[in-house]
């Protein structure tokens, strides 16, 4: 019997790739903000919040720099946001008087002397910034509000807006810090 003769491979041709249309790309909506829970006044002003019930001073070219008007706006800020912590202070002392409590059992009684314990070290940095808030007002009825107490620059309107207690412009804070850091590191 002859041998049987193994069939060659068939030549495969290959054909040129022909270009694959882009795949369509899914759009995803877009993310949905999430809703914040409004913070309360009194973690707000823990955290140093200051007075926000105020809109920005508009700039005007050629505007002398802490003019009549930008010294009424600062005014305006300074005693708003006084104000305000003044009726937290009034709120922390009725909320006090009104929660005292002697309560029989001694978890009940620490945790009460701890929520207050919070409350008056936060009263007290309010009180601090209080001070703070007063002692710019009189620079304002001075004419001293607004300028650097170190070097005698403008702090400029912004960084007031800011933070109104400012009394060091924006270079002579930033010294101050870098030598806090050398000092203290």
């Amino acid at each position: 019997m002859p041998a049987k003769k193994k069939a060659a491979p068939a030549k495969t041709v290959k054909k040129p790739a022909a270009k694959a249309a882009p795949k369509p790309v899914a759009k995803k909506a877009p993310a949905k903000p999430v809703p914040r829970k409004p913070v309360p006044r009194a973690i707000r002003a823990a955290a140093g919040e200051m007075f926000r019930g105020f809109t920005p001073y508009p700039l005007k070219k050629g505007e002398p720099y802490m003019n009549d008007a930008q010294r009424a706006h600062f005014r305006g800020i300074l005693q708003g946001w006084k104000r305000e912590l003044m009726e937290e202070v009034d709120r922390t002392v009725h909320h006090m008087q009104d929660e005292a409590a002697n309560f029989p059992d001694p978890n009940d009684r620490a945790t009460q002397e701890s929520e207050f314990s919070l409350e008056l070290r936060t009263r007290d940095r309010e009180r601090k910034l209080i001070k703070k808030i007063d002692e710019a007002i009189a620079n304002l009825d001075a004419g001293e509000y607004g300028y650097c107490d170190s070097c005698g620059v403008e702090i400029g309107i912004r960084r007031l807006e800011a933070r109104p207690t400012a009394t060091q412009c924006i270079d002579c804070k930033q010294l101050d810090e870098i030598r806090e850091k050398q000092m203290g590191g």
